[in-house]
């Protein structure tokens, strides 16, 4: 894997907004505060602990539903269509002691998904990134 800085990542692959379907997964309350939309209640309350250590300095450059490309988009021979490209979007990124930290806001019923099980097996073996579930 070739290194590059964390606003190169960002700048190249970090989306506007992360997309919505229309309903929530497990019943999770989605939440909007400040223009800004939350997956959870759970989640908007990490994300104003981690507002709190950036203002003090603890943690700097948080950004919130970063999107990871896990493997490029791929035209399979016999398909009529290319498959997309295979994406993770973490809940937030920062950087403390200037490592990079991703943090995903897990239930535990949600931590045991094969979905999301494979989408950290991919972060760490594409980029070398474990995931800390909160």
């Amino acid at each position: 894997m070739t290194s590059i800085s964390l606003a190169e990542y960002h700048a190249q692959y970090a989306p506007k907004t992360k997309p919505k379907s229309g309903r929530s997964k497990f019943n999770a309350q989605r939440i909007e505060k400040d223009g800004m939309k939350f997956d959870s209640v759970k989640e908007y309350k990490r994300y104003i602990e981690l507002t709190a250590l950036a203002q003090r300095g603890e943690i700097s450059e948080l950004r919130c539903q970063v999107k990871f490309v896990l493997a490029p988009k791929v035209k399979l021979e016999g398909e009529k269509r290319a498959k997309p490209e295979l994406r993770y979007y973490a809940d937030f990124t920062y950087l403390s002691n200037g490592r990079l930290i991703v943090e995903d806001v897990k239930s535990a019923v949600t931590r045991k998904l094969q979905s999301y099980r494979n989408k950290k097996h991919l972060m760490k073996t594409v980029h070398d990134i474990d995931i800390r579930e909160v």
